[in-house]
């Protein structure tokens, strides 16, 4: 049995119209119809409610429509990728950070008295924020390359 028929099934078992259902999962009435018809999946939170109201396990739900199985686990891969994307974000803000740093040392000791160190050896602050920022940029490409392949 395919999702759409699946909750159907348990909608009427539960004597609910597709508006009362539909205010349960605080979706339309037409989202609930779509669901129904085959037109249009929900999301995997929406599923979680579905599961819930009706007391059938999410395995039910997911197993007997390959589709389903499909976009959910599609879905899945969107949820992982912006939080990937951002740890190579951070590290590219930090990689600019360390550089904005480093110039504003360099012209404080030079326009000015001070003598202020920057601690770490000239290895780190020369490449390390070139490191970071190109490391995070490749990274960040592979990352946007392999999530365009699933």
């Amino acid at each position: 049995m395919i999702f759409g028929e699946k909750l159907k099934t348990e909608r009427k078992k539960k004597d609910w119209s597709q508006e009362e259902l539909a205010e349960k999962l605080f979706v339309s009435r037409q989202a609930v119809s779509k669901w129904e018809n085959g037109q249009n999946y929900p999301s995997i939170e929406v599923i979680i409610k579905v599961s819930d109201l009706f007391e059938v396990t999410i395995d039910e739900l997911l197993r007997s429509d390959d589709e389903l199985k499909e976009k959910v686990i599609k879905d899945s891969k969107q949820l992982a990728f912006p939080r990937a994307k951002y740890a190579f974000d951070v590290l590219f803000l930090l990689g600019v950070l360390f550089l904005i740093i480093k110039l504003g040392v360099l012209f404080l000791n030079k326009f000015t008295g001070l003598s202020i160190p920057l601690y770490g050896g000239s290895f780190f602050w020369n490449f390390g924020p070139l490191i970071l920022m190109v490391g995070a940029g490749i990274g960040s490409g592979v990352l946007k390359d392999k999530y365009k392949e699933d």
